[in-house]
């Protein structure tokens, strides 16, 4: 069980709906690398990763300064909501997969101008297990268990000549978990993350891929997705 006020949830917009956030308080926290607003209620504490106060899109966002603050208020675990495009036609849009590996070679946050930075990155073994007993003591069916995630720079989408590529190697593409992966792991703070299949990636159907259809799909996922979470929030915070 994860104790009462050491729990950190990073995600999107969608997740301020959730039981536990619906009436949580702003804190503004200031760090070296500029000021986070987080939000906290019973024991929780939230983190939109695209920001309160606006829209900061994947390449902008500022891991350095959001990673800290979570550290500085005594999270001590971290459950990421990443929303993600599926490279294999048997992960299809819907399903909520838990990542057990990622490819991001050109993604490269540090807190470390010395040794300290030479370091192996992942998710965190024993959270992700700790994640998968309390999934199965809600009762709700299990997600996806394992998978590479693939971090791109974006904005933009990928090319289908990118996906092709990345598809031999990968099962998941999106823009932002693997850079706080790598910074959770030098701050030392278990972290793990829950990803939903928004969209199949730009070129895997014959159907384009557009932004609109993206977000449709996005919407579409909400709400199971919000009452999975609440579910296994329940089991981790007893």
């Amino acid at each position: 069980m994860v104790k009462q006020g050491t729990l950190g949830l990073i995600g999107g917009t969608s997740v301020l709906a959730a039981a536990p956030l619906r009436h949580a308080l702003r804190h503004d926290v200031e760090t070296p690398y500029g000021t986070v607003a987080l939000l906290a209620q019973n024991g929780l504490w939230f983190l939109q990763r695209h920001g309160l106060d606006g829209y900061t899109p994947p390449h902008r966002i500022n891991h350095l300064a959001h990673l800290l603050a979570l550290q500085q208020v005594g999270v001590q675990r971290i459950l990421a909501i990443g929303s993600v495009g599926s490279l294999r036609l048997d992960i299809p849009p819907g399903t909520l997969v838990l990542p057990d590996d990622f490819y991001a070679p050109q993604v490269n946050p540090t807190y470390f101008a010395d040794q300290r930075g030479h370091r192996p990155p992942g998710f965190h073994r024993a959270w992700r297990s700790t994640l998968l007993q309390a999934w199965q003591k809600s009762g709700l069916p299990l997600p996806h268990d394992g998978g590479t995630y693939w971090q791109t720079t974006g904005p933009r989408f990928e090319s289908p000549a990118e996906i092709r590529m990345m598809a031999a190697h990968a099962h998941l593409v999106g823009m932002t978990v693997a850079a706080e992966t790598i910074l959770a792991g030098e701050l030392e703070i278990p972290y793990a993350a829950l990803c939903m299949v928004d969209n199949f990636a730009n070129g895997l159907q014959e159907t384009e891929l557009s932004y609109a259809s993206f977000k449709a799909q996005v919407h579409a996922n909400e709400e199971r997705l919000l009452l999975i979470l609440q579910r296994v929030l329940e089991e981790l915070q007893g």
